[in-house]
């Protein structure tokens, strides 16, 4: 069994930002396996069937960014899980925008999420799929440093990068179903485009 966990910030106004890709691609995966609506349980919301010819449990928390790890913990724990059968999937700021990369383990590169998840594991060693959101330029924001980051992050993705966030979307979620079908090597070969120097 795999837990797919997305992350994000649960709330309407939250809902379309940059910061929450990881809950469009459960929701993506959710809607093209035709699995059962969210439930809430473990502090997030679930639902759960078959991605391909595996059984995958789908989780957003919702207890916001920087706390995700607690949902992502005890449902790795109820289901005893290895940190290896777990797929984080988050927004990328050091990827440009519409890039996927799968990866295996890692640091959190400032990633209230990531961070969060690996402090509750007690490892890194789950797999992850990157979503680039690109970084803000100076027109993007007044706020210096990490608060342009953050404004940047947690603003909505504009209307000219639609029809890339729902591309990108689409082939993340593709890269959860490879990793599920063909495993996280083979994966990483048909996704990390030779290009991408991350």
């Amino acid at each position: 069994m795999w837990l797919v966990v997305g992350l994000g910030n649960p709330g309407k106004k939250y809902a379309a930002n940059r910061h929450n890709a990881g809950f469009m691609v459960v929701d993506e995966l959710a809607r093209r396996h035709q699995l059962p609506d969210f439930r809430e349980k473990f502090g997030g919301v679930i639902t759960s069937g078959r991605v391909g010819s595996d059984k995958a449990l789908l989780l957003k928390p919702m207890e916001f960014m920087n706390l995700s790890g607690y949902a992502v913990t005890r449902a790795a724990n109820f289901y005893d899980l290895e940190p290896t059968s777990i797929i984080v999937v988050h927004d990328e700021a050091d990827l440009p925008m519409g890039r996927i990369k799968v990866k295996s383990g890692g640091g959190h590169g400032g990633h209230n999420g990531l961070r969060s998840i690996g402090a509750q594991l007690g490892t890194r060693d789950y797999q992850r799929v990157r979503l680039g959101v690109d970084k803000p330029r100076k027109e993007d924001g007044d706020a210096p440093g990490d608060g342009r980051v953050a404004s940047y992050l947690l603003s909505d993705f504009p209307a000219a990068v639609q029809a890339e966030k729902e591309a990108m979307v689409r082939r993340a979620a593709d890269a959860v179903e490879a990793i599920i079908s063909v495993g996280i090597t083979e994966a990483m070969n048909d996704f990390n485009g030779a290009a991408d120097s991350e």
